[in-house]
């Protein structure tokens, strides 16, 4: 009876270990692994758990990019697991870069996710170009008249410059930036209205997707329409301009010669007060000289003739400009 309590006990025990190494062993993602002829060994597979990785994620990613033929170790897709990566993103890329025959290597595209960049995306849009619309874009032609046109930039990822590589705020930047002198350089806005398609084709040729992630592949106007005339408006800012100067000039001349005026008033008031003081001085000295005997009464009498005289004459040559009828 003892015996046979211990082996119940013993067998409990064995099942207890059995069942806790079969919870703890990932037998079923092993198992799978093997028959998808995805081999991953399950010292790996017990490694990853006690890093506690999510296993069946990574056996998963692997046996998907085993099937399509992806030269990748699980070690590969472990290790950028634990970088913080996307991996089934990465997985999916490198599948769908070897599906189009895009040369995608595994290290580039571990690179190009950790980067930040969605390199699903990426291969898909290196597939199948995509198109950016910019703003509305302002520029005047030579002639003053402003052209405001929308632009449509077909382009497709470069999957080398990814990493790196501007954005597609850069390939808008470039582009308006463009399209402004383009126009700007024209002699006139017609030209650019008949001709549209000769601004897409210069700015095409600036090389303008340079370090940049992207090819750009065209460049198509889309909409343009005639602005205001900033050259005559300028014209007329500038004539305004003038004017107000001109007016400023104008009213300080106006102030100088005002001053100059009431200096010289000034000046003359001066002179009349100095005369008035010398006239009142005549008497004083006609006195002292009589007085003293410098000068004799009839001296006095001739010298007040003589300006009678004079007084006299003046006032004739004034009266008698016109002949008396």
């Amino acid at each position: 009876m003892e015996n046979w309590m211990w082996g119940l006990v013993v067998m409990g025990v064995i099942a207890l270990i059995l069942l806790i190494v079969l919870w703890f062993l990932p037998i079923s993602l092993w198992f799978r692994a093997w028959i998808s002829g995805s081999h991953i060994k399950m010292s790996r597979l017990v490694g990853m758990k006690l890093r506690k990785i999510r296993v069946k994620m990574i056996v998963d990613a692997y046996i998907t990019a085993r099937k399509a033929g992806l030269d990748i170790t699980v070690g590969d897709i472990e290790t950028h697991y634990m970088a913080g990566g996307n991996v089934i993103n990465v997985v999916n890329a490198l599948i769908s870069a070897h599906a189009a025959n895009i040369t995608l290597s595994t290290s580039t595209a571990r690179a190009i996710d950790l980067a930040g960049r969605d390199v699903l995306n990426a291969v898909k849009v290196s597939v199948n170009p995509s198109i950016i619309e910019t703003p509305r874009i302002s520029s005047v032609a030579r002639d003053g008249i402003e052209l405001i046109v929308k632009v449509r930039i077909t382009v497709r990822a470069n999957i080398s410059r990814l990493v790196g590589g501007a954005g597609e705020d850069t390939i808008i930047a470039r582009v308006g930036e463009g399209i402004v002198s383009t126009i700007g350089s024209s002699k006139s806005h017609k030209e650019v209205l008949e001709n549209p398609d000769t601004i897409s084709k210069i700015v095409l040729q600036k090389g303008l997707d340079s370090g940049t992630a992207y090819e750009i592949l065209s460049i198509d106007i889309a909409d343009i329409d005639v602005g205001r005339n900033i050259g005559a408006q300028l014209q007329m800012d500038q004539a305004e301009a003038d004017k107000r100067i001109a007016q400023a000039k104008a009213e300080e001349r106006r102030a100088m010669a005002i001053a100059a005026e009431q200096e010289m008033r000034a000046k003359v008031q001066e002179m009349q007060a100095r005369v008035v003081e010398a006239e009142a001085l005549v008497p004083k000295s006609l006195a002292e000289a009589l007085k003293s005997g410098r000068l004799g009464v009839m001296d006095y009498y001739n010298m007040q003739n003589i300006q009678a005289d004079t007084a006299m004459r003046g006032a004739i040559s004034g009266s008698g400009s016109k002949p008396k009828k």
